[in-house]
């Protein structure tokens, strides 16, 4: 970009369910703010990541995977993917074409076809997608909607990257950056840091543990030696999930805590002292207040 005004933008990433979106985020970002796992559905709050490129900054609204909602955390969840897609300046749709989960993806396409904003689709995986087959997914999902640009990715090896954060830089309009240089992520570290023990959760229970739980922040002290004090309660819904938490002799809720632990020891740059218990709550999903504390809208 030739002018040095600063130019400031957003740019929703939607896509069905576990397409990658949570892990380009953080190679556009240059650093982890979205939590990434192998079980669908983990991002529930519009998680934003600030990337910078040059005079530009992006403002990446991480939105929840869009699928059909059957209850109301569902709802909740693909509300507020529709909402980071409002107001931005590009809409990017990322596809895993191995996985694609057409089931969610038609749906997409449709809302997508009849919106304003310009449009770019992302197909992931090019490390180890075949060639043919992707050229002609990519032709089908052009026929459906009109994409401005079409980019061939890995986010997790970085193919393509830089010159989709290139592109994306370039149409970001004149105005002043809306986040200090060094800030990544609009989540304050306490929702930051209930991410970081679900992502824990999942990574260490993977199948065990039904999507049917929450970590909710309950204190965050700043103890005067710097170190960082952190009470989370983690929910679920029967007694048998409870007992699966925190394993045989409390020994997998002290393995979760020890790894979320260092995480956020890393991330903050301080000393942290985290305390999680476990509690049951059948109906916790219809909790508002717990809504509100994971950063979603209570949707009726």
């Amino acid at each position: 970009m030739s002018d040095k005004q600063p130019h400031c933008g957003l740019v929703a990433v939607i896509g069905a369910p576990n397409a990658g979106k949570s892990t380009l985020v953080n190679a556009l970002v240059g650093q982890k703010v979205a939590i990434t796992s192998a079980k669908a559905q983990t991002t529930r709050a519009r998680m934003l990541g600030i990337a910078l490129h040059d005079n530009v900054q992006m403002i990446l609204v991480d939105t929840p995977g869009i699928f059909a909602p059957k209850r109301r955390l569902d709802r909740a969840m693909v509300s507020a993917a529709w909402e980071g897609a409002e107001a931005a300046d590009a809409v990017l749709l990322m596809v895993d074409p191995i996985k694609q989960r057409r089931h969610e993806l038609e749906p997409l396409l449709e809302a997508l076809a009849s919106r304003p904003e310009r449009k770019i689709l992302v197909l992931n995986k090019v490390d180890i997608a075949k060639k043919e087959p992707l050229l002609a997914l990519a032709e089908e999902l052009a026929a459906k909607v009109d994409f401005t640009e079409i980019f061939f990715i890995s986010a997790l090896t970085g193919d393509g990257v830089p010159e989709l954060k290139n592109h994306l830089a370039a149409l970001m309009p004149e105005g002043t950056w809306h986040y200090p240089e060094d800030q990544v992520s609009d989540a304050s570290e306490r929702l930051l840091a209930t991410e970081v023990t679900r992502e824990q959760l999942y990574q260490q229970l993977h199948e065990e543990l039904p999507y049917d739980s929450a970590v909710r922040p309950e204190k965050y002290i700043q103890r005067k030696d710097g170190s960082v004090e952190i009470h989370q309660q983690i929910v679920v819904m029967r007694d048998n999930q409870r007992a699966i938490v925190l394993g045989k002799g409390g020994s997998r809720i002290k393995a979760i805590g020890e790894a979320a632990r260092k995480e956020l020891s890393e991330m903050l740059g301080v000393k942290v002292h985290l305390f999680l218990h476990v509690k049951t709550d059948e109906r916790w999903s219809e909790d508002k207040e717990l809504f509100e504390e994971i950063g979603l809208d209570w949707v009726r």
